[in-house]
């Protein structure tokens, strides 16, 4: 078969289909939900087709439902984060809302600031729209802002172009598991201002949270130039993919105008509706809490027992835990002894973007949101067994 004329962007990607692990196996790799915490739907799912019917079996409205729009605005109000109803756009979860804010702000070529490691799903998405990555590095306060300060001088001084943007996980950061502190955000949204870069905030396990208190979001920081992307994926039901962006008006209107769905799916907005409204959403939300803190103490525990000689950062909240082996160990090869062994994992070599001075080889990251904890135990056990 001859092939066709592909984009210069579609010719870099790979013509082989992504094998999937087995089903049996236990799920460190995952970023899926504990099945336990997944809530019944069914009511809302009833309301949603009948007393909405009209509504959620017709095309949608292009900026998303206006009532799913008002109560996420007042959901991030009562995070501190200063938003109206119409810097609301609702996507199709947090990934589509990254792409659209790639299509807003990129040209090919463009350079993008994220850290290093990173969130390893964002990676394809940037280098779709053919972005340069500026790695930055984490301590565990966050992302570096005295090195980022230097790497946008050194840019300047080349007479380089200042990057599109700046992006970040500052809670729970995935992989690293690390939370910014607040004179950390303050730094970074003070600095991008000042070189007029906007930030993209992604922090869809902010309210995931099992110990110490909250920091500041980035928006509450500074409203205008971030751009915060937020999903209902990690904390409620991640098949219905409803997720949103939040930006100044001016940026929702072109945003737009580039979705191509049109407008969202009504159906699964009206059913995350009204699972949200009155206590139904907190209650949940210390369900979440509650469980997955007892994975990650699970995981931590079986850890430590079974790989004392592991480093590790225990994230305050979150689904991740980021391991850092001996060196020595190549966490590439270990990820696929294990999943012949019936344990995924994802090593460490795919947080990074692969345009810095190479990605370290003895990381990795475990997922202790999906596997129960009975899997838990009996996952690190066969990694320990693995590593010797």
């Amino acid at each position: 078969m001859t092939a066709p004329a592909f984009s210069r962007r579609a010719a870099r990607l790979s013509a082989t289909l992504p094998a999937a692990p087995p089903a049996d196996a236990i799920p460190f790799d995952s970023g899926h939900a504990f099945p336990g915490v997944l809530p019944d739907l069914a009511e809302a799912a009833r309301v949603a087709l009948t007393t909405y019917r009209a509504e959620t079996l017709q095309y949608a409205v292009r900026p998303g439902l206006p009532e799913m729009r008002e109560f996420i605005a007042g959901y991030m109000r009562s995070d501190g984060i200063d938003v109206s109803s119409e810097q609301i756009l609702i996507v199709n979860g947090a990934k589509h809302g990254l792409d659209l804010l790639c299509q807003l702000l990129l040209d090919e070529g463009d350079a993008i600031v994220v850290t290093a490691p990173m969130y390893f799903t964002a990676i394809p998405i940037f280098r779709n729209f053919g972005a340069e990555f500026i790695e930055i590095g984490q301590d565990d306060e966050g992302v570096s802002v005295d090195a980022l300060r230097d790497s946008l001088q050194r840019r300047a001084t080349a007479g380089e172009p200042p990057p599109k943007f700046i992006y970040n996980v500052p809670d729970f950061h995935n992989p690293s598991g690390v939370t910014m502190s607040r004179r950390r955000r303050e730094s970074l949204v003070r600095l991008a201002s000042e070189h007029r870069i906007p930030v993209i905030e992604d922090s869809p396990y902010r309210r995931i949270r099992f110990d110490g208190g909250a920091e500041p979001a980035l928006k509450a920081l500074d409203p205008h130039n971030v751009y915060a992307v937020g999903t209902f994926s990690k904390l409620v039901a991640p098949g219905l993919r409803v997720g949103w962006i939040a930006a100044p008006k001016e940026i929702v209107a072109r945003l737009i105008q580039l979705k191509s769905d049109g407008g969202s799916c009504p159906l699964t907005q009206r059913i995350i509706l009204e699972f949200c409204r009155g206590e139904g959403l907190q209650q949940h939300i210390d369900k979440v809490q509650r469980v997955y803190r007892e994975h990650r103490d699970r995981m931590v525990a079986a850890l430590r027992r079974e790989l004392p000689q592991v480093g590790l950062t225990i994230p305050d909240g979150g689904y991740y835990v980021w391991l850092r082996f001996p060196e020595g160990v190549d966490t590439d090869e270990l990820a696929r002894r294990a999943l012949t062994a019936g344990v995924s994992i994802l090593p460490g070599s795919k947080f990074f973007s692969g345009t810095g001075s190479g990605a370290p080889r003895n990381y990795a990251r475990l997922a202790f949101s999906h596997a129960s904890p009975e899997e838990i135990d009996r996952g690190v056990s066969v990694i320990a067994r693995l590593v010797g």
